[in-house]
């Protein structure tokens, strides 16, 4: 079976590192919030291009500590997409504050600025654009209107790391950014882990006491804070693998390019002017992705979706909610596939993705 993804596909590529970065963690017996986690926190921020990064247990606590520093929280509104992994709302939930949802750009799949002063309100007090499928958000488009309404802009990376826009790292750009090393992201620990990002001193103070109860240096709690922390085993595992994440990422564009050449007959990624996605998923559009679905499973191919139901239809986040119709969001969810795609696929194996793809095409 071809894989949609397979992370241990990048252990077994770095393992005798990783083994090694794992074993000196063992034999040291220091396992949260240590030497590695401090050392990865300061060569993840010189990679992305801020001041400041720091470590949490997983994206959606990035999100929800990210507002939260922001002093955002219950009788607040936070503006950001249905079309997303549901952990973007359910961290804005999470702070307390209300989720408000817009559509997403025909192209792109990511936030539509054209809709963003429709629903700006007194009570908005932050955007959250998602780079999604490893593709840059019209960030210029959205700090600008951010700006013009004093409105904080928190990026949420979860499939974006190493992606970049007008030359510079995405997660440069907002007063925070949020970033997910879930095993199957571009930079993907063996487990749960994640990170937040800003330049603005007094925010990543405030979220380094946010992950650990809202400790001062003293250990006492001088306000609520919650227990998220990157432990020292995923960071030492990713310090192995970030200075491989941008050859990574070159992979996979050659991958995408393959499928780019080869596949006819379906709507295919659009890239971003002054972007460089990073191909998190390539994701194509079939108005019979149900049907394309089961056929490449009867070739040994395992594709996916993403996402299948948009946040905003489903029932947790129906109820007491106003009925929101978002037409491209809704279209874009009955059509998308996410074929194969990782650094260590083989040619080949793209290959045989595309005939498969094909053969159904035809």
């Amino acid at each position: 079976m071809i894989l949609c993804s397979n992370p241990k596909a990048q252990y077994l590529e770095h393992q005798a590192e990783i083994d090694e970065a794992i074993a000196h963690v063992l034999e040291k017996g220091w396992y949260i919030l240590g030497e590695e986690v401090l050392a990865f926190e300061e060569e993840f921020a010189a990679y992305i291009g801020v001041d400041h990064a720091i470590g949490v247990g997983n994206c959606t606590d990035a999100i929800h500590l990210a507002l939260r520093a922001c002093g955002i929280g219950i009788g607040d509104e936070v503006i950001t997409v249905s079309h997303t992994a549901v952990a973007t709302v359910a961290a804005i939930e999470l702070a307390g504050a209300t989720p408000v949802l817009v559509d997403i750009e025909p192209d792109f799949y990511t936030i539509d600025p054209g809709q963003l002063q429709k629903v700006i309100s007194p009570k908005t007090k932050a955007i959250i654009p998602v780079h999604l499928y490893g593709q840059s958000a019209d960030l210029e488009a959205v700090l600008k209107i951010a700006k013009q309404h004093n409105l904080r802009v928190i990026e949420d990376c979860a499939q974006a790391t190493g992606a970049l826009y007008k030359n510079r790292r995405i997660g440069s750009f907002g007063d925070l950014a949020c970033f997910s090393f879930y095993p199957t992201k571009n930079l993907g620990a063996i487990g749960d882990g994640g990170m937040i990002v800003c330049n603005e001193s007094k925010l990543a103070k405030k979220v380094k006491c946010l992950r650990e109860y809202g400790w001062d240096e003293s250990r006492i709690s001088q306000f609520a804070g919650v227990n998220s922390r990157l432990d020292e085993l995923q960071a030492a595992v990713l310090r192995v693998k970030l200075p491989y994440l941008d050859e990574d990422n070159s992979k996979r564009r050659k991958l995408a390019k393959l499928y780019d050449q080869g596949l006819s007959g379906l709507l295919l990624p659009k890239i971003r002017a002054e972007a460089i996605p990073v191909y998190h998923l390539y994701v194509v559009r079939c108005p019979q992705r149900n049907k394309l679905l089961s056929h490449l499973k009867t070739h040994h191919c395992s594709a996916g979706v993403h996402y299948l139901v948009p946040v905003h239809l489903q029932p947790a986040y129906q109820k007491g909610q106003a009925k929101v119709h978002l037409p491209v969001t809704e279209q874009l969810a009955d059509e998308i596939i996410s074929l194969p795609i990782y650094p260590e696929l083989s040619k080949d194996d793209v290959q045989k993705v595309m005939q498969a793809t094909e053969q159904y095409i035809l």
